[in-house]
């Protein structure tokens, strides 16, 4: 039975939050495979709002197994409390449909002081984190001085360890930033009760999902942030700390390469970005505030506004390529509607050099100048358009242009926060996966 992977195509925020809630009904298992609770989805279902940051989407869905991968950098605060609040609202969050992998990295509350303090520290230069401590976890865990899941459920041994790395951190906050030391008891204290909680819920995922493929049960891979976010692939170094493609998923879910199965990306009408970095694209006043203001563009986690710009194609076709995706997922076309004019980009010019693919080898992109190509707009409210022929004509052209410069097929578009709102254009499966879930799983949404 083939897997599937949905990740995001640009820097994030691509309403992967709705396309995963619209495939949940047809998984028996949801999974998320990197990064922490700095990303969030936010899935609507029969009109109520729901925000997850570390449990994966699949949740929502009655029966279906979610797992939190090896990858993931987890904080045990913030899953305990989201577990907490799904129950206070009546959602079944049980050890069954629940997985969390032994060999998950632990953040602690010495790394967000750190991952705050650092931001602070390097002023003009910060990457710009939501400073929930991902980075310096995943630092700990390349130096082998952090601690996984394990080690919170054997308190002699998550003392002993947890001691040696605040002793080393606590060091850090006193002699660098001049503040005072993290108590060391209490917070030992404090995790191993954390850790119990969690015992039941605790297992070795990988084999898991392994057990799971044997059975022929479907999988979703669910990425997290866009893979232009990529701390290998992306523009570096305002990215996050893990690979956000689908490249992520064998060792972020502990399982074979040959288990990712289909790729498919997700990207927005137009593109946003969150904190520092280059955005080729960006748009700036009263232009980029219209734009948040009809797309709603606040960080789902942070609250912060997103920066905003036209579609990239570009940089788009690089994502998918990348992660050797064969069609895409187009959202929030109908945020472009009564905006005028469109702009899509479709080459880069740096130093005087002409780029129609995205130029990885250089060590920046700060000065890239970008070539545009301008596209009628349209005034008409798009969001019960059910298929292209309900499309604005100036709208479907929009579709098939951007479709045409990307390069990569689109088999669905998203035409507003309802879930039933999507467009298909095409099927990317065989059997009919896609189709099937847009035409009669139970109401939800996500944008």
């Amino acid at each position: 039975m083939p897997s599937l992977s949905v990740f995001g195509a640009q820097w994030g925020d691509e309403g992967k939050g709705k396309i995963i809630d619209l495939l949940s009904d047809r998984v028996d298992v949801v999974v998320r495979y990197q990064g922490g609770a700095n990303a969030g989805h936010t899935v609507v279902v029969d009109g109520e709002k729901w925000v997850l940051h570390l449990i994966p989407s699949g949740i929502l869905h009655p029966g279906k197994v979610n797992v939190i991968g090896a990858g993931v950098a987890i904080d045990p605060v913030t899953l305990l409390g989201e577990i907490d609040g799904l129950r206070e609202r009546g959602v079944d969050v049980n050890p069954a449909r629940l997985r969390i992998a032994a060999n998950a990295h632990v953040i602690f509350e010495q790394h967000k002081r750190i991952d705050g303090l650092n931001e602070r520290w390097k002023g003009s230069g910060r990457i710009g984190t939501t400073g929930r401590g991902i980075g310096p976890a995943y630092g700990d865990k390349a130096a082998r001085t952090g601690l996984r899941i394990a080690d919170l459920l054997d308190p002699e041994r998550c003392g002993g360890r947890l001691r040696a790395n605040l002793a080393e951190k606590n060091a850090l906050i006193a002699r660098v930033h001049e503040e005072p030391p993290l108590p060391t008891d209490e917070l030992v204290e404090r995790y191993a009760a954390l850790g119990e909680r969690l015992r039941p819920f605790v297992g070795d995922t990988g084999a898991e999902l392994r057990a799971a493929e044997r059975a022929d049960k479907r999988i979703l891979f669910e990425g997290a942030q866009g893979i232009m976010l990529d701390i290998d692939h992306g523009t570096y170094p305002y990215v996050t700390s893990s690979n956000t493609g689908p490249g992520g998923i064998p060792s972020g879910a502990g399982v074979p390469p040959r288990m990712i199965g289909h790729a498919v990306g997700i990207a927005k009408a137009y593109c946003t970005r969150v904190g520092e970095g280059p955005f080729p694209s960006e748009l700036d006043g009263e232009a980029a505030k219209r734009l948040r203001d009809a797309g709603h563009e606040y960080g789902t986690t942070t609250g912060r506004p997103r920066r905003a710009g036209n579609f990239d194609a570009v940089q788009v076709r690089y994502g998918l390529e990348l992660a050797g995706a064969a069609s895409w997922i187009m959202t929030k076309l109908d945020v472009l509607s009564g905006l005028g004019d469109i702009d899509v980009v479709t080459g880069y010019r740096v130093n005087g050099e002409r780029f129609e693919d995205y130029p990885a080898h250089l060590s920046t992109i700060d000065e890239v100048e970008t070539e545009v190509e301008t596209l009628s707009g349209w005034t008409e409210d798009i969001s019960g358009a059910r298929s292209l022929e309900e499309l604005p004509d100036t709208a479907r052209a929009y579709v098939e242009r951007v479709e045409e410069i990307v390069g990569v097929p689109i088999c669905m578009l998203s035409v507003s926060a309802e879930r039933d709102a999507v467009i298909q254009r095409s099927s990317i499966f065989e059997d009919g996966w896609i189709e099937e879930a847009a035409g009669d799983a139970p109401v939800g949404a996500a944008r």
